[in-house]
């Protein structure tokens, strides 16, 4: 098994077609392939809920596999699904964040990230959902608009208002 798998590694879509068949060492390998890029794809949406967006995501992979029709395809088929699978677990989260900052840190300060990371816990789901494929992820409007399932309209005011919201969030904190 190699220690990282990429898009079109020919083993992984090797690995892919013998998991559709139901070889259980197959699934194995295309979940260690896929584990580290779902978590990053469902941790900045999902947030402190990102484990379980996480699980959730891997679940519907393996149940969903054989629906597949090209495995070299398979990062990009798993990130729809995780996307979704994270705005999900996001929306049915009860939990909340009291996330009170005191200060903006300056940009070399460690503690940026937390920060940054408390703003975006302000946000919907959605917002942070269509900020990480567009920003983070670099997708244009209408492939991000496939993998939410949404309109390239909605993407755009999505997006439009997360960003909005995030400036607005950003600079509240810094007043505290």
């Amino acid at each position: 098994m190699p220690a990282s798998w990429e898009q079109g590694d020919s083993r992984l879509v090797t690995a892919v077609r013998a998991a559709q068949r139901g070889d259980p060492l197959a699934m194995h390998d295309v979940l260690d392939a896929l584990t580290p890029a779902v978590r990053r794809w469902c941790g900045p949406i999902a947030l402190q809920d990102a484990a379980d967006a996480v699980q959730e995501t891997l679940v519907v992979v393996l149940r969903s596999l054989s629906r597949l029709r090209e495995p070299a395809a398979i990062f990009g088929w798993a990130r729809t699904i995780a996307v979704r699978e994270a705005v999900r677990v996001a929306q049915q989260s009860s939990r909340t964040i009291p996330a009170e900052l005191t200060h903006l840190p300056a940009a070399d300060d460690p503690v940026l990230a937390a920060d940054i990371r408390d703003v975006l816990a302000r946000l919907s789901p959605e917002h942070r959902a269509v900020l990480m494929l567009r920003d983070l992820e670099g997708f244009d409007e209408r492939t991000a608009s496939a993998m939410l399932g949404v309109p390239v309209g909605t993407v755009r005011s999505r997006l439009f208002r997360a960003r909005h919201s995030f400036r607005i969030q950003w600079r509240e904190a810094g007043e505290r």
